[in-house]
């Protein structure tokens, strides 16, 4: 089935295209392309299980197998109808069909969905006399058919249930913000865990896991059931076993996440929910008003999901954006603040100039995801610090330059230096390392400490050569 090298689809939320893209970029992927709620790639098998297992802004890895044009459902039945389905199912199989249409043409997605099981069932009832059984919760092979126009792409869905659906949600609170939207607002930032992170008004605690995960650099696949693909008839044990187990790209994150909310019932629900990631070591809880909030941890980035739409009346939205406004200006001066919203009455109300908008979606509302830099002192005196540091940054990066090339013996040229004589630089002392945890190229792999993390906690290891059973959760210590 997925033999060499072949074309995958990644499926995502509207503007997370790009953050999307670095991800599939970063785990090797080959012809990265972003689309409208879709990135394509290539890669080989082992690239399909990272895919899912370390992608946070993908909904689905769909691996496409025919493409055709039609402009009605009959015209479908038989291009379904002509592939090989024996390469992928076989009569004793379950299979289910999810149809999304984008066209004039097509109605009913439900009834592209039946024509495409009429067409594989027809397929083998003409070949053996049987055929593979539909089955909707857990199937052998899920088939996923996309029409825009009169333009037919069928794949099959290596993911299954959704990848949002991360596994560690237990109490679900009013209106949860999805998983993979949670992640993308954050990696949208360049948060990577080099500050205290801060939600005060965290509902269920999704931001706050999320976070927590980035910054220890945790897949996101670490907690789920299973994937589609382990049903596969070529599914290769082995080589998820071990993509499942290296965490050797995990790290030390040595600040804190910090959530709160105004309802002691919703602080219980998150605390049920990082209990069950196996977090409660990085991220502190309680319950307090936002309008409370009197310091904020130095150095911090703010990342929140107020109330907005269906969760907040009119009359109350004045008030609670004018005091966000209020608390962001007198507590949390230094930050970046991050605020997802969806109506431009609200953002009014918060009285500050955005330094950036990004348009994203939330469910069926278009969202603005706006950043505000909560600098002490007046705007003219913050333009004149941020024109000086612009000013300075190529002179210090030449002066950096200089620096590691006198450390090596070579100088730029037409300077009179004495060189250092050999041996006389301290060994350990020749390489320049970043403050921030981050290292120069060649040495990007950030190493854990010995006993940096307890045992137990932040990892799974699975036997050798077998697939842990029922739910795959990290036990607190």
């Amino acid at each position: 089935m997925t033999d060499g090298s072949f074309e995958m689809i990644a499926k995502t939320l509207y503007g997370l295209e790009d953050v999307l893209a670095e991800e599939l970029t970063a785990l090797g992927a080959g012809n990265v392309q972003t689309g409208r709620r879709m990135v394509s790639f290539t890669g080989d098998k082992a690239m399909l299980y990272k895919a899912n297992f370390h992608c946070r802004t993908a909904l689905r890895i769909l691996v496409p197998i025919a493409r055709f044009r039609a402009n009605n459902a009959d015209t479908v039945y038989q291009e379904v109808k002509r592939i090989e389905w024996e390469k992928y199912l076989s009569p004793e199989k379950t299979f289910s069909v999810d149809a999304v249409i984008y066209s004039e043409d097509f109605h009913h997605s439900k009834f592209v969905a039946y024509r495409t099981k009429d067409a594989i069932a027809d397929y083998f009832n003409e070949r053996v006399g049987e055929r593979p059984s539909v089955r909707l919760s857990n199937p052998d092979l899920c088939i996923n058919i996309h029409i825009s126009h009169k333009d037919c792409t069928l794949s099959i869905d290596s993911s299954g249930e959704s990848l949002h659906k991360r596994g560690y949600r237990t109490a679900q609170g009013e209106a949860p913000l999805n998983e993979v939207l949670a992640a993308g607002m954050i990696l949208k930032t360049g948060w990577r865990g080099e500050s205290h992170f801060v939600d005060p008004m965290c509902g269920s605690g999704t931001l706050l896991i999320e976070a927590t995960m980035i910054a220890l650099n945790i897949a996101p696949g670490i907690y789920r059931k299973g994937f589609a693909f382990e049903r596969w008839p070529d599914f290769d044990r082995d080589l998820f076993d071990e993509i499942y187990n290296d965490d050797s790209s995990e790290r030390e994150f040595s600040f804190k996440c910090y959530g709160s909310d105004i309802s002691p019932v919703t602080v219980q629900k998150a605390e049920k929910n990082i209990r069950s990631a196996g977090l409660t070591k990085y991220i502190e809880l309680q319950t307090l008003p936002f309008q409370q909030f009197t310091e904020a941890p130095q150095p911090g980035i703010l990342i929140t999901n107020p109330p907005y739409g269906e969760r907040i009346t009119p009359d109350n939205i004045s008030e609670l954006y004018s005091m966000i406004g209020e608390r962001l200006k007198h507590v949390f001066t230094g930050y970046s603040a991050w605020i997802l919203s969806y109506k431009d009455e609200c953002f009014d109300r918060i009285g500050l100039r955005p330094k950036h908008k990004i348009k994203l979606r939330n469910g069926d509302l278009e969202c603005e995801y706006r950043c505000y830099e909560l600098f002490a002192g007046t705007n003219k005196a913050y333009k004149k610090a941020e024109g000086e540091r612009k000013k300075a940054a190529p002179r210090a990066i030449a002066e950096k330059q200089n620096r590691k090339e006198m450390a090596s013996g070579n100088y730029p040229k037409g300077e009179n230096k004495v060189k250092r004589p050999s041996g006389d630089y301290p060994k350990a002392e020749n390489k320049w390392k970043r403050s921030s945890g981050s290292y120069p190229k060649g040495e990007n792999k950030l190493k854990q400490p010995s006993g940096g993390y307890p045992k137990g906690e932040n990892k799974v290891k699975r036997p050798s050569g077998s697939y842990p059973k029922g739910y795959r959760n990290i036990s607190e210590p």
